[in-house]
């Protein structure tokens, strides 16, 4: 018997859980059976009997059909239309009924969202609008608490206040008719009683004998008529001195406080005095205070936002100014300046980046002077690392190519200064370019001469090919210039290459410092540039090895050198052999 019991309880959750299913179904068929009728494709009819169809499915199979496939089955419409429609609708590229069209749908929708709150997350919002905000919920907070306090307070206040005179004109009443109900004097019991109408707040006022008989009212039709007594009583109360208050509803918007005591002679009961105390009244002017409070709240908002608005300005503005010297400062014009006359914290702001902007211009022209020193290879080498071991000294394999004017001590004796400084600057412009273009650095210029080399700080695997490469172009360059210039300096310079093992680092005192190479290898070259006449190459054996299938020479009786213990081969560079070869 339990067992059936349970059965039946699973058989009923299940049946449940099957309608809640069916019925998310067929909202989701509904949709797309209404998207089809909005385009015509089907009609309401037509959607009535795909969906009973569906429904009889469910019933006998558990598992019904997708609404489209029904419609289709149906021949309600083709597949190709119900395509259409969806993808034309969800904007989705569907190719059959057979896709997974829901689950498409709601990722299209959940793209759809993250979209719109990545656009919405990047809307810049301003400080204006930012203060304006929060200036605002502050308002409204503050107000709010303090006004629910003092309106708290002031109806409470007021509520006993109009209780106070409640009762205050229930002693008088009752103090004053006691004479009058025993003498019977209706007229003077009326008298004391209209009085009461004056009273703001109180509703009515009314005087009953022991039997219930209205012996004076507010009201005067309800004068010697019997008493009906009152609507349900609220918060009953019986206090000191007889008095009973009590609250009630007269009409379904009208809520009074009623109080009653007794009127007595000698411990002898007359009857009995009514005061009503409208408590719509208290409502009344707390909702008028409410309204009043809505509308400073309203003001002192729009004050607070036309305030924060000019203060938001008056702080974003500079702020712009800073952001736009930024991005000057970013771009290298070191000579943008933020003009800002103000006596605070962001006119500080203002004189610091100025002072930082004058700094980066005096340091940039530092670097870019330096640079000219050094070579700008060297330069970004130091700059990225100011205290790399590779400045104190390396041994590495590098190329030295040295150049200079023949007979320049005779030439100097025929020109002024002046002359002579610039015809020299001229050379070295060329032979400057030529050894940067092919990825070589400037040691040094050492009177006429020039040192140059490949291989370090910046090691280049082809350094002996690019260093022959840089003075061929060099000399080409060099008797170009010399056609139509009276320079005789260009067409007097000659070159000397060798190739070994240098030192290349800083070599100086801690008060002047200069990056180069020395070796024997340097020696070498130097000689070889002693043998070399004007617009000649002259290499060293080592270097011929590396490129002889490159270049075409003319080999030269073995020289004996300074400092050098046996004869060393040379070679007179011709040209490239491509460009020999190509010219034949």
């Amino acid at each position: 018997m339990n067992v059936e019991v349970g059965n039946e309880k699973k058989s009923g959750l299940a049946l449940k859980m099957q309608a809640i299913l069916n019925r998310s179904s067929k909202k989701a068929h509904m949709r797309l059976g209404e998207v089809l009728i909005k385009n015509q494709v089907i009609t309401e009819e037509q959607l009535q009997l795909a969906l009973g169809v569906q429904n009889k499915q469910v019933n006998q199979i558990g598992k019904p059909a997708r609404i489209g496939q029904l419609i289709v089955e149906l021949g309600f419409a083709s597949e190709a239309e119900i395509v259409k429609v969806i993808n034309s609708h969800y904007h989705l590229v569907v190719t059959s009924l057979a896709d997974n069209i829901k689950e498409r749908i709601e990722k299209k929708r959940q793209s759809l969202r993250q979209s719109l709150m990545k656009k919405l997350s990047h809307i810049p919002i301003k400080i204006w609008l930012q203060l304006s905000i929060a200036t605002t919920i502050i308002i409204c907070l503050v107000v709010t608490l303090i006004s629910t306090g003092i309106l708290f307070r002031q109806e409470k206040r007021l509520k006993d206040q109009m209780e106070t005179i409640g009762k205050v004109s229930l002693s008088y009443f009752a103090n004053d008719a006691r004479i009058p109900m025993l003498e019977n004097n209706i007229l003077r019991l009326n008298t004391l009683i209209n009085e009461a109408g004056s009273v703001e707040g109180l509703v009515y006022a009314f005087i009953l004998d022991n039997k219930n008989q209205v012996l004076a009212h507010t009201d005067n039709d309800k004068i010697d008529t019997s008493f009906e007594g009152f609507p349900q009583k609220e918060n009953f109360k019986e206090e000191t001195n007889g008095v009973t208050r009590f609250e009630y509803t007269k009409l379904p918007d009208k809520r009074i406080l009623n109080l009653i005591s007794p009127i007595s002679f000698k411990d002898k009961k007359l009857g009995e005095v009514h005061v009503g105390v409208s408590l719509n009244f208290i409502s009344q002017v707390i909702k008028d205070e409410r309204w009043r409070i809505i509308g400073m709240t309203l003001f002192l908002v729009l004050v607070g936002i036309v305030i924060t608005i000019i203060l938001g300005i008056w702080f974003s503005r500079p702020i712009l100014k800073l952001v736009m010297a930024t991005r000057e400062i970013s771009m290298g014009n070191y000579g943008h300046k933020v003009d800002l006359a103000r006596k605070d914290e962001l006119g500080n702001l203002a004189t610091a980046f100025n002072k930082m902007s004058d700094e980066l211009w005096v340091k940039s022209l530092m670097q870019d002077s330096f640079g000219k020193y050094v070579g700008s290879e060297v330069l970004e080498m130091i700059m990225n690392n100011p205290e790399n071991s590779w400045l104190k000294g390396n041994r590495s394999e590098a190329t030295i190519i040295f150049t200079d004017v023949r007979g320049f001590t005779r030439y100097t004796e025929e020109k002024e200064p002046e002359e002579l400084v610039e015809e020299l600057n001229e050379c070295f412009e060329i032979q400057t370019a030529a050894i940067l273009d092919h990825g070589g650095y400037i040691d040094k210029f050492i009177g006429d001469a020039v040192l140059g080399v490949f291989g370090v700080p910046v090691f280049h695997k082809d350094h002996i090919e690019r260093s022959v490469r840089a003075a061929i172009d060099m000399q080409v360059a060099l008797k170009e210039a010399s056609k139509n210039s009276k320079n005789r300096l260009l067409a007097s310079i000659g070159i000397g290459i060798n190739s070994g093992i240098v030192v290349s680092g800083n070599i100086g005192s801690q008060v002047k410092l200069e990056y180069t190479v020395v070796g024997d290898s340097v020696n070498v070259a130097s000689r070889l540039n002693g043998l070399a006449g004007p617009g000649e190459i002259i290499i060293s054996g080592a270097i011929y090895e590396q490129i002889q299938k490159m270049v075409a020479v003319e080999a030269l009786p073995p020289q004996e050198l300074k400092g050098k213990s046996e004869p060393i081969q040379i070679y007179k560079v011709l040209g490239i052999k491509e460009r020999t070869e190509g010219a034949a």
